[in-house]
């Protein structure tokens, strides 16, 4: 419009302005824009530093970690194990697995065991600490080293076994080789098979104990999650008048109550593994207490068979099948186990059970059974997506598929998950090699 010969514009406000004023007012915009951008740039990095501080990142590393793992779920929703071909189950259906044809080991000398064992024991609790995200290995490995005096804690563990926070599995294996390599002084063993009766003889006599067990967490990751985990427990007494262990739980705290029945239910799912650590003076006290289990070979045969005699009992226990996968794939028994593994995906094993446990994925891989391998690797993948033996093991997969590309690919995530996980360097120096 033109009011008095200058032309003027209405602007939304309604308000009239002179037409020379626009470029300014545009020029006036055009910087609060630049200024609301930048301002905005500059609060996202503020955030992003502060949440790398650690306290902040301790604080909210759980709610970011879980929110991803929520929304994968939502998008990718979390089946069932997927079950095997019909006429590969009927090999562990009927009949049962024949034993295994190991020549008989030569026996240890006999060693005399305590005639009774006292109605409790307690063992001085160190420092608690709390774990951080997805830290229960190494905080409860670090509490119980510093039984014996060490000065580190979990993240001391963490930076060597898992340096990435979101790496959710540290194995028995990686503890025994974080001691032997960074508290040397200590004797560290491992055992499967273990029973109540035993860790109250190795408490009574000043020896600690760290096993692995099931967890039900409080929160679900996703929307039809089973709930199912793993955690470690570092056991320090027991009460026979309470019928209950004591367990310095790095999650839900110190001096835990556990009952003897409640934690030799959630023991099995892990094969009754036990970790030992003590000094070489105690050395002969724990082969006296273990006996015969402390032959390695023995030990894994006693649990074979035991594993077979619980599948008898409870054909319907997902974990015994399990267990007697993951003891015959010790003795190279890949056939056998492979249709061990099939009964219990046909029974149904937790979603996160190849977080923990990597037996199935050898089992399969030495029977020669592909498509079995690639099947349970996607599904390990697609719950843990930066597990580095799920990722490891669908590169194997891929390999055998004749998909060198895609195996390259699985390789190097996996060593990116983790740059020093030894089975991703030794793959991607086979693939370069053949």
């Amino acid at each position: 419009m033109v009011f008095h010969g200058v032309h003027y514009i209405r602007m939304k406000s309604h308000r009239i302005y002179p037409i020379w004023l626009r470029g300014k007012m545009d020029d006036m915009f055009r910087n609060r824009n630049i200024q609301f951008t930048a301002g905005a740039l500059c609060a996202v990095l503020v955030i992003t530093l502060l949440y790398f501080l650690p306290p902040i990142h301790d604080r909210l590393s759980w709610r970011v970690d879980f929110a991803t793992s929520f929304l994968r779920g939502a998008l990718r929703p979390v089946s069932a194990i997927p079950t095997a071909e019909p006429e590969t189950l009927q090999v562990v259906i009927t009949p049962t697995i024949a034993p295994l044809p190991l020549a008989t080991p030569t026996p240890l000398q006999p060693t005399p065991m305590p005639t009774a064992l006292p109605a409790s024991a307690s063992l001085p609790a160190p420092t608690f600490e709390q774990q951080t995200m997805n830290n229960c290995g190494p905080a409860a490995l670090s509490t119980y080293l510093r039984f014996y005096g060490w000065e580190g804690n979990q993240e001391s563990v963490a930076n060597i076994l898992k340096p990435r926070p979101e790496d959710r599995n540290v194995n028995v294996e990686e503890l025994v080789y974080f001691v032997r390599n960074n508290a040397g002084w200590l004797n560290i063993q491992y055992r499967v098979g273990g029973d109540v009766q035993l860790l109250k003889s190795l408490l009574a006599n000043g020896i600690p104990v760290m096993v692995e067990e099931s967890f039900h967490m409080d929160q679900k990751y996703w929307p039809n999650d089973d709930l199912w985990a793993g955690h470690y427990q570092f056991i320090t007494g027991y009460n026979d008048a309470t019928g209950t262990f004591v367990a310095q739980d790095t999650y839900y705290g110190p001096n835990l109550a556990i009952s003897y029945d409640e934690l030799e239910n959630a023991w099995q799912s892990f094969n009754h593994v036990y970790i030992l650590i003590y000094p070489p003076e105690k050395e002969e006290t724990v082969k006296t207490l273990l006996g015969d289990e402390w032959d390695v070979d023995v030990n894994r045969q006693h649990t074979l068979e035991e594993a077979r005699r619980a599948t008898m009992r409870e054909p319907e226990n997902t974990f015994a099948w399990f267990n007697l996968g993951s003891n015959l794939v010790y003795f190279e028994q890949y056939n056998e186990a492979a249709a061990a593994y099939d009964q219990a995906r046909a029974l149904g094993f937790p979603q996160r059970m190849l977080r923990y446990q990597f037996g199935p994925f050898i089992a399969y891989f030495n029977a020669r059974r592909t498509e079995d391998l690639m099947t349970i690797a996607k599904y390990a993948v697609n719950i843990t997506p930066n597990s580095e033996e799920a990722r490891l093991w669908l590169g194997w997969a891929h390999y055998r598929s004749g998909d060198r590309s895609a195996a390259l690919s699985e390789f190097k995530k996996a060593l990116y998950y983790n740059e020093t996980y030894p089975d991703a360097i030794y793959a991607l120096d086979f693939l370069a090699n053949h």
